[in-house]
């Protein structure tokens, strides 16, 4: 199992029905069906400031590509991005003990990258502002 964990901030500037709107999104791709179980809601208290998480429990590498490129969450990406200001990625804990784990799904993060570059360009500035 892969647990994959986002942890986000949302701009000053969002408003109370726009952040419901982006957690629903969220909801919404972390009930894909190549997701085992999820969460998505406030985090309790986090020293990096970060308010919001969602966390994902992935079977494998397969299922986390078909994730990854589902067409919900590709659609959902652009409709959240617009109202966060910053967002951590990671780190993802995982009972499997392969050893190239963590060189696979990093693979697979670069795949992403690079078919969709529109989606990393919109990425990057969040990631920086972490």
């Amino acid at each position: 199992m892969i647990v994959h964990m986002l942890r986000f901030a949302f701009k000053g500037t969002a408003i109370e029905e726009e952040c419901e709107r982006v957690l629903a999104v969220i909801r919404r791709t972390a009930s894909v069906e190549s997701v085992s179980f999820s969460t998505v809601g406030q985090i309790l208290g986090d020293p990096d400031g970060f308010t919001h998480a969602m966390c994902v429990g992935i079977a494998d590498l397969p299922a986390l590509r078909r994730y990854m490129h589902d067409p919900v969450h590709l659609a959902g990406d652009p409709q959240i991005m617009p109202y966060l200001a910053r967002i951590a990625i990671g780190p993802d804990p995982s009972d499997d003990m392969t050893p190239t784990l963590a060189r696979d799904t990093l693979a697979l993060h670069e795949e992403k990258v690079a078919l969709y570059p529109q989606w990393a360009a919109e990425l990057g500035p969040l990631l920086a502002a972490s």
